[in-house]
């Protein structure tokens, strides 16, 4: 994760292949609900920038940081494709739609924004993602024409990465230890 870039265009064809990969996701019954709205025209990108130049919750004099990115990717997803998908013959259990564990469109969502992380790393660019505050999401939505029927999952930033002092010593990565595997990975039984 970074949270500063240089001023090197990347190219749509990256960006494209970025996005490409992110499609290949799984998908929960193959339901597709994972849905991506890239951004690289100047004049949004420059509105994003304000958008953030507008939130005070950064890092004393952190420098902003989406002003530097060559191109946002909202990972969004649509939970009525899998319910549609979840009620067709094949899929249904005692004639009704399975009760769901977890919100996997949610879940997928997840695995679309691993890929495009993945994927900015394979094309040798940076990534920075961010989240969108509720207070924030109507005033995005009608900026970039979302429609309600999408759920915004997160955003991403995209760019050829340049020295990021300030974030980088306030992040949580410079901050917080990670943990140890003996905490978080254990074999064959937890305990």
């Amino acid at each position: 994760m970074v949270r500063s870039y240089t001023s090197e265009p990347v190219s749509r064809e990256a960006v494209a292949r970025i996005a490409a990969a992110a499609r290949c996701a799984p998908s929960g019954g193959h339901s597709q609900g994972q849905r991506l709205l890239v951004v690289t025209e100047p004049d949004l990108l420059e509105q994003l920038a304000e958008w953030e130049r507008r939130d005070p919750s950064g890092p004393p004099g952190a420098e902003p940081w989406f002003g530097t990115a060559a191109a946002h990717v909202l990972v969004m997803t649509r939970e009525q494709d899998y319910h549609d998908r979840y009620r067709r013959d094949d899929k249904l259990v005692d004639g009704q739609e399975i009760e769901w564990p977890v919100p996997f469109w949610f879940v997928d969502a997840g695995a679309s924004l691993m890929l495009v992380l993945l994927a900015a790393i394979d094309e040798g660019l940076a990534a920075g993602v961010y989240g969108v505050p509720g207070e924030d999401e109507p005033w995005l939505r009608g900026l970039l024409r979302i429609p309600d029927e999408l759920a915004i999952v997160a955003g991403v930033t995209l760019g050829w990465p340049a020295p990021d002092p300030v974030w980088s010593a306030a992040s949580s990565r410079s901050t917080q230890p990670r943990r140890p595997p003996a905490e978080t990975i254990r074999w064959q039984r937890w305990t």
